[in-house]
């Protein structure tokens, strides 16, 4: 069963899915693993025929803590500390830093086909829907104080209260200590020495907590909102989730204060850019919108679900990553359409076997037939030759059904003339009151339907066996959530790193290319995914692809890189080109072989012959497959630039 259905089979009444983000920066993408896997399990759930709700929350009462690379240090400085709602915006078409970043990513949401409830944390906050917890969590700030000791050993002071007020003063959220509550107002300081990247102002006051003139903090404000929301299942990152680690802390304040079990939790591990944690506020790593530009959607979602949530992602968007993530996704799509058709097929061969059962009515109908002809036989008799005419009618069929699932059986076999005069000898040992003739038809109609109880048994184990074959396995399921509307549409691939290779050949009618190639005619889907690729390879040459991983052909000059060839290699290239002139068929299987066969023939390793291809058209050691590559030129182009290469 794939991850997110077990968790489905396994909740009780309404649930609400949540999910939430700090918009510190660009959110990157690994940050959407998160989004992706709360939202497959909403799908799960919705799948299920469960209720279900998927809320994600903007936690943009949340201090802005750093400012990325990207932005100007100069402009931003002065909002260190204060609350992310409260800081302008980067640029136009958004009130605030918040708004600015979190719509960025509610744009990817939309195309990813991800839908939840939003809500922001201020509003929250200044609504005062909130307010009853603030005024619980200060009440009993021992419990809170308590739970962070016991669980993750931290110690809080006596006079520590869990709320950061927004200092009158200088606006920051971060520096602010509670040190007493009233019941009504916080007395609070606003420390320089509070945290290391921004200083307070010094500023110390009372003032009341409620109705958005400050936060808790964001373990406490994690209980606050699971109950306030109903918030049933939860998952959280790796970091969050390790023992006495923030999700712990949360768990025991829920417990200790409201006496309520937390919401499910799981953890999900993060997806890493050479092998380094992604950060928005440190700006490490492709922003959830970069991605979301190169990649079509359906393959975006893959990327986060064809690995367990458990299981970290190294994303990279180099050549091998990205050309191994289509191959992967087209794979799981052929599968799907074996599956469908086998499932079709299935179908079929299930009317055949209905139609194959010989029922009371039918060897009724058969018998007053029989009795037309036969009007002299008692009423049994017709009825026993009824019923063998309609075992002998049925065995074509049977042997139809039978050929087209490939099993081998003898329709023949158990029914021989000599066994039915054996059965009929036993049984008028019993009816010594029956003719020979009924003895006969007796013991003919029981190996019958003996033997066709055996080959409806042999064909129904098939039958099942692919009828298992066409569940859908965990691979597909995470093909099927990787669909916008989850529907699987099925399509011819067509190989992109291929298409990567096409796009750099000079002069080349790409589209007319593919035409070619394709081993079926295109459908209409298949162009349209075809199409689609061709921009996503065009995106990734012209934004991602590092030089060595360019194909940079020679076509009006002969690479100086050949000079360094030996007489060995130059004589292999000599006789390629022969052997490349005369062959039938020029596709890139074919040159493959081809080019491995003459390796052989002439005894010369092929990591000597394969750079010697390769220097020839790109003036390099390495390539795309040899024989792919010189599938793409013109035959007499590359039969005589192995020539001129050979000859020196």
């Amino acid at each position: 069963m794939f991850w997110a259905d077990k968790i489905a089979a396994s909740t009780q009444g309404d649930s609400v899915v949540n999910d939430s983000k700090t918009p510190s920066g660009r959110v990157h993408v690994g940050s959407l693993r998160g989004v992706i896997v709360h939202d497959t399990i909403y799908r799960a759930l919705k799948r299920a025929q469960k209720p279900v709700r998927f809320l994600y929350g903007i936690d943009d009462y949340d201090a802005l803590d750093g400012i990325p690379a990207y932005l100007d240090s100069n402009r931003f400085q002065e909002y260190l500390g204060q609350p992310l709602c409260n800081v302008p915006s980067p640029g136009d078409g958004a009130s605030d830093y918040a708004k600015y970043y979190s719509g960025e990513f509610f744009e990817v949401f939309e195309e990813l086909g991800v839908r939840p409830e939003i809500y922001y944390l201020r509003d929250l906050y200044r609504q005062g829907r909130l307010n009853s917890y603030i005024d619980t969590f200060l009440q009993k700030a021992h419990l809170v104080r308590e739970a962070y000791k016991q669980v993750s050993g931290a110690e809080r002071a006596e006079n520590w209260y869990p709320f950061h007020p927004i200092c009158e003063n200088c606006g920051k959220i971060a520096t602010t200590v509670v040190s007493d509550y009233n019941g009504k107002e916080v007395f609070y300081t606003c420390k320089p020495d509070a945290m290391s990247y921004v200083k307070g102002c010094g500023h110390s006051g009372w003032v009341s907590p409620f109705d958005g003139k400050g936060k808790l903090p964001w373990k406490v404000e994690w209980v606050a909102k699971w109950d306030l929301l109903g918030v049933t299942i939860e998952l959280a990152g790796k970091d969050h989730s390790q023992k006495g680690g923030s999700r712990d802390v949360a768990n025991a304040i829920y417990r200790k204060v409201f006496d309520k079990r937390p919401p499910f939790h799981s953890p999900y591990e993060f997806i890493l850019v050479g092998g380094t944690k992604m950060s928005s506020s440190k700006g490490v790593g492709a922003s959830a919108r970069e991605v979301a530009n190169l990649l079509p959607p359906e393959l975006l979602r893959f990327l986060m679900l064809r690995t367990q949530p458990k299981t970290a992602i190294n994303f990279s968007p180099n050549y091998e990553t990205i050309t191994r993530l289509f191959r992967d996704y087209d794979t799981a799509i052929e599968k799907y359409q074996r599956a469908a058709n086998n499932k079709d097929l299935i179908e079929t061969w299930a009317s055949s076997l209905k139609e194959l059962e010989i029922t009371e009515a039918q060897i009724s109908h058969q018998a007053y037939q029989q009795y037309l002809n036969t009007p002299e036989l008692t009423q049994e008799q017709n009825h026993d030759k009824a019923e063998i005419s309609l075992y002998k009618l049925t065995d074509e069929k049977l042997g139809d059904l039978t050929e087209s699932l490939g099993l081998e059986i003898d329709l023949h076999a158990g029914v021989s003339s000599e066994m039915i005069e054996t059965e009929a000898y036993y049984h008028s040992q019993s009816h010594p009151e029956l003719s020979p003739e009924e003895n006969h038809d007796k013991a003919e109609i029981c190996l019958r339907k003996r033997r066709r109880n055996h080959h409806l048994e042999l064909i129904n184990e098939e039958l099942q066996k692919r009828s298992s074959e066409t569940q859908l396995g965990k691979d597909l399921l995470a093909l099927l959530y990787s669909q916008l509307d989850e529907q699987i549409q099925p399509y011819h691939p067509f190989d992109f790193s291929t298409l990567i290779s096409l796009l750099q050949v000079p002069h080349l009618d790409i589209e007319a290319e593919v035409h070619k190639r394709s081993q079926q005619p295109l459908t209409e889907l298949d162009q349209q995914v075809v199409r689609e690729r061709i921009e996503v390879a065009q995106k990734w040459l012209d934004d991602y692809a590092d030089p060595e991983e360019k194909l940079i052909l020679y076509v009006d000059e002969i690479p100086e890189s050949v000079a360094a060839l030996d007489e060995q290699q130059r004589q292999y290239l000599g006789e390629l080109a022969t052997r490349l002139e005369a062959l039938s068929e020029w596709d890139g299987e074919t040159l493959q072989t081809e080019i491995f066969t003459t390796t052989k023939q002439l005894e010369l390793p092929p990591k000597l012959a394969f750079p010697a291809v390769y220097h020839s058209f790109l003036g390099k050691e390495r390539g795309p497959k040899a024989g792919n590559l010189l599938s793409y030129l013109e035959r007499p182009f590359v039969v005589q630039r192995l020539r001129d290469v050979a000859q020196g």
